[in-house]
């Protein structure tokens, strides 16, 4: 009898955010913790066996986009610094059109409050 994992995807594929911030690579800010930084959560799809392959390879993908470069009109050093993973879960279905791949429970809400999180395609384009 086979058993059912909830941290293992029978289709090898896993879904992972890792946070990066940007910096000032020479700004001595840098390590307060304190201090405010622009931040994205970036979210990828890995093909992996386990949620540790998963889990190495999302860093690795956050790692490697974390290179400096000269920004601005000055040329400073910039990059996206990698922090970490902050979500990753398996796919629970083959890949194709209308996959569920995410879901979160969400606290009891007044309709009125559910309603205004809803977008229409305008509010979606940026």
């Amino acid at each position: 009898m086979q058993t059912w994992d909830k941290n293992i995807s029978p289709v090898g594929w896993y879904i992972g955010t890792y946070m990066a911030r940007f910096i000032e690579v020479d700004d001595e800010r840098n390590n307060d913790l304190d201090a405010q930084f622009e931040t994205w959560e970036n979210t990828v799809i890995v093909k992996a066996s386990t949620l540790e392959e998963a889990f190495e390879k999302v860093e690795k993908i956050g790692i490697e986009h974390a290179e400096p470069y000269k920004g601005g009109e000055t040329g400073v050093t910039v990059q996206w610094e990698y922090l970490g993973i902050i979500d990753l879960l398996p796919i629970y279905e083959e890949l194709e059109d209308g996959s569920e791949i995410m879901w979160a429970p969400k606290h009891p809400k007044k309709l009125r409050n559910l309603k205004s999180m809803v977008k229409d395609i305008s509010a979606l384009r940026e």
